[in-house]
């Protein structure tokens, strides 16, 4: 039963609160509009009907006593205008309906038919539709029908539509109380999620615990967790300026010693393994410190991808732009995506002879798309190609000079710093690997 409920009920915090709030005192109004209060103006219209039910009757007995029609008409006409009820008598068989009217809506009337039948013999039909301010009563006497026309206010009570009125005055006044009140409670768990979003995607908002307890325990747990981060970012980056620092001047004695020594296959090995440990050391400090202190800021993702791919044809690599989305700004931190995408240019241009690079732009994400037309990754293999330090280019084309194994991981880590992921697939136009990174609006 609730899996079929679901789909209608709201979504949001602020939505089901309101249900919670508002239904409740709806559902306690109707039951107690129906089981009470129409149970008591019944009773009151009963009442007062078989008040007047009496009066009728008193009037159908005179009818009836006197000997001519005539006379019986002067009794009635006399005793109804003294208690203020409409008479027609005598009155022709024909008219007399051969059925009750009533409206649908009419409950007070249900109650009004109801008793007339009871307390009086000889009723004919009850017509509550032909005037809406009076009930005509058909009765058969000795010398012919009579119709009487009695007033609705005197036979039914008039408060219940009253009493509706200010119930739902009241329940849509305390309703919009009720939002105002929620909706000052829900703000701060809001101003919370725009605050954990943004600092998912590399920025920090300005925010102050407010609200309730809970709200302001959970918003000061918050802003101490950040800090954490923050602190231990910034740490890991510094400490990793000293560990480059360190590193390099011994592999610069290295290079200045084997540079004195003679030429031969022996000392180029050695230059080349110099050569290879700066390059292991760069990727490895690119992955650790991964651009986390830059700024995010407004920036054409457009001429940004236009600048990786010129930078990639100076270094003589096949890579083409294709036909993208069309995107003024976005707020990105620009050294990191474009690390990110020289990252992903690199590792397809290792296994491939053609590269493409696309910006592709929807209503909550945009994403830079790498196609290849390379042997591409299996598709059980994909996760593991994200893991630091994992090299495929067996896999994939041994014949090609690999890297480190930390290009996708660097790329996926800026990718989720930015609210997004770096995801693995199959290139439908050029059969190879296409590499997207998706970025959160």
């Amino acid at each position: 039963m609730s899996s079929r409920l679901k789909p209608f009920l709201p979504r949001s915090l602020f939505g089901r609160a309101a249900l919670i709030l508002v239904l409740p005192v709806v559902v306690v109004q109707l039951i107690v509009s129906i089981a009470f209060i129409q149970r008591h103006f019944d009773g009151v219209t009963r009442q007062m009907t078989g008040g007047v039910s009496i009066e009728i009757r008193y009037i159908r007995d005179r009818v009836e006593a006197v000997a001519t029609v005539a006379q019986a008409k002067a009794a009635a006409l006399d005793l109804t205008r003294g208690l203020d009820l409409g008479l027609t008598f005598p009155l022709d068989p024909a008219e007399v309906p051969q059925a009750d009217s009533r409206a649908w809506f009419d409950y007070a009337g249900r109650s009004v038919t109801f008793t007339l039948y009871d307390r009086l013999s000889g009723v004919r039909a009850v017509d509550l539709t032909s005037n809406p301010l009076a009930a005509r009563v058909y009765l058969d006497t000795n010398k012919g029908p009579l119709l009487i026309e009695i007033k609705r206010s005197r036979i039914s009570a008039s408060n219940p539509h009253q009493l509706l009125v200010w119930m739902v005055f009241t329940s849509a006044l305390m309703t919009f109380i009720a939002y105002i009140f929620l909706r000052n409670q829900l703000s701060p768990i809001t101003r919370l999620a725009r605050a954990a979003e943004a600092f998912g995607k590399g920025q920090t908002l300005k925010y102050t615990p407010r609200g309730a307890t809970e709200v302001r325990a959970a918003g000061n747990a918050f802003l101490n967790m950040r800090a954490r981060i923050e602190r231990q970012i910034e740490s890991r980056t510094q400490m990793l300026s000293g560990v480059s620092h360190d590193l390099r001047t011994p592999l610069t004695r290295l290079k200045l010693g084997l540079s004195f020594l003679p030429e031969d296959d022996e000392t180029r090995a050695l230059q080349q393994d110099v050569a290879d440990m700066e390059r292991l050391v760069d990727e490895f400090l690119s992955f650790a410190r991964g651009d986390a202190m830059e700024e995010a800021e407004n920036v054409d993702p457009t001429a940004l991808l236009q600048h990786v791919v010129e930078n990639a044809r100076r270094l003589g690599q096949n890579v083409t732009l294709a036909a993208s989305d069309p995107l003024d700004s976005a707020k990105l931190r620009p050294q990191a995506i474009t690390r990110a995408l020289e990252n992903l240019i690199g590792n397809a241009v290792r296994h491939a002879e053609h590269v493409e690079v696309s910006l592709q732009v929807s209503e909550r994400a945009l994403r830079f798309v790498v196609e290849d037309d390379g042997p591409g990754i299996a598709k059980d293999r994909r996760d593991e190609a994200l893991e630091p330090f994992k090299r495929l280019d067996a896999a994939r084309n041994p014949n090609k000079g690999g890297g480190v194994g930390l290009g996708l991981s660097i790329a996926s880590d800026i990718a989720r710093s930015h609210g997004g992921a770096l995801r693995l697939g199959e290139s439908e136009r050029l059969g190879g690997l296409r590499a997207e990174i998706s970025v959160a609006r």
